[in-house]
């Protein structure tokens, strides 16, 4: 694999053929380990979704992180509705193992955090991680990203309840 720059990595919307690369998630204990196996399930959720709105929706959406033809995996978000007259923007990161440590998930997090509000009027977006995941509250932080606590016994993962981690980043806050 050649080394390219972190200033190739882009994002763009799902094709039809990506969505074989976003199910390896779902399908491969191994791609998805450490941190986002949570058994087998609905492996055509995304496929359904994709035909009904190409996975860009009004309560969020999905958007694969690319270095040139190369597809490193995918960003995501959510709409959080905290109370009746209040929303933000939840988001998260997917990369193959291929495609880790290598500051691709850094700069595709900042890029969808600049997405988001550049397109969205949200003034808030979170980020929430498994505590153990240190190389991505890393990330989170160089994207400009606050630690804002921990949520004690928030994800059931291989046998047992982990602790995660909170981070906000707010719009006017440099990302």
């Amino acid at each position: 694999m050649a080394h390219m720059s972190i200033d190739e990595v882009a994002l763009r919307p799902v094709a039809e053929d990506d969505l074989s690369v976003m199910e390896r998630f779902l399908t491969d204990p191994e791609t998805a380990a450490p941190f986002q196996w949570f058994g087998w399930w609905d492996t055509g959720r995304w496929r359904r979704q994709w035909a009904q709105d190409g996975l860009l929706g009004d309560e969020g959406g999905h958007l694969m992180v690319v270095r040139g033809t190369e597809r490193l995996g995918f960003v995501a978000w959510r709409l959080v509705r905290p109370t009746r007259t209040t929303t933000y923007w939840n988001m998260g990161i997917n990369l193959l193992p291929e495609a880790r440590g290598r500051g691709a998930g850094t700069e595709a997090q900042r890029q969808l955090v600049r997405y988001l509000f550049a397109n969205t009027t949200a003034v808030r977006i979170e980020a929430d991680t498994e505590a153990q995941n240190i190389p991505e509250q890393r990330a989170l932080e160089k994207v400009g990203f606050t630690r804002e606590g921990v949520l004690r016994s928030i994800a059931f993962r291989d046998g047992q309840w982990r602790d995660g981690v909170r981070y906000s980043i707010l719009r006017g806050e440099p990302a």
